[in-house]
């Protein structure tokens, strides 16, 4: 499995700014996909996921500012975010939708950092 994040850089307060994942070795179209992300000091957190299905699901404090989009013929996921506050500062990751115990242990390749300044 290879999972890269990119897109993600430093703005202000306000911006915007949008995350692509390439993947490989996962049955992409079959397969719930998610952003995660980790701010310093705190646990990795979803913040986005897109289901086979077309349901899309947010976590609370990116509602309406974030869209989760997915290409299943190019196997890549993307995370568009508007309206960025400082908290949203973390690095980003994408990967599979995970269980709380397949959590700790998983395999997160490489993620992208974003900075929002204030």
């Amino acid at each position: 499995v290879q999972l890269q994040a990119s897109g993600g850089g430093s703005v202000q307060a306000g911006g915007s700014l949008k995350l692509s994942c390439d993947t490989s070795g996962i049955i992409f179209s079959i397969t719930d996909m998610g952003w995660y992300r980790q701010a310093p000091g705190k646990q990795r957190e979803l913040v986005a996921l897109s289901i086979t299905n077309g349901t899309r699901l947010y976590e609370d404090s990116v509602k309406g500012r974030f869209a989760i989009s997915r290409d299943n013929a190019e196997n890549t996921i993307s995370l568009q975010m508007h309206s960025l506050k400082p908290e949203d500062t973390a690095v980003y990751y994408c990967n599979r939708k995970l269980t709380d115990r397949e959590l700790p242990f998983a395999y997160w390749g490489h993620g992208t950092q974003v900075t929002v300044s204030s």
